[in-house]
């Protein structure tokens, strides 16, 4: 699977503590092998058409969307990133 990362997921990736850097990219690298994946969770954001959440942990959530059969990573953070800007 093909992916980029927006500068807004880069930034909030960066300003993520180090464990949990650690765990989105094992998060990641699951994501890439299978999408799918049951551990990752993923599922479509209500009231939001086209964007998708997983999980990389209880605590934190990342956002993509599909631009043809590239996942384009919008944002990661504590799970209310989804409130506020997924």
């Amino acid at each position: 699977m093909k992916y980029r990362r927006l500068p807004s997921f880069k930034k909030a990736f960066a300003q993520l503590p180090h464990e949990i850097q650690l765990k989105a990219g094992k998060a990641f690298l699951l994501f890439q092998e299978n999408p799918n994946h049951p551990s990752l969770h993923i599922k479509r954001m209500r009231g939001i058409p086209g964007v998708w959440e997983g999980r990389v942990d209880i605590h934190y959530r990342f956002t993509f969307h599909y631009e043809g059969d590239t996942a384009v990573f919008r944002n990661i953070g504590p799970h209310d990133i989804l409130d506020q800007n997924p």
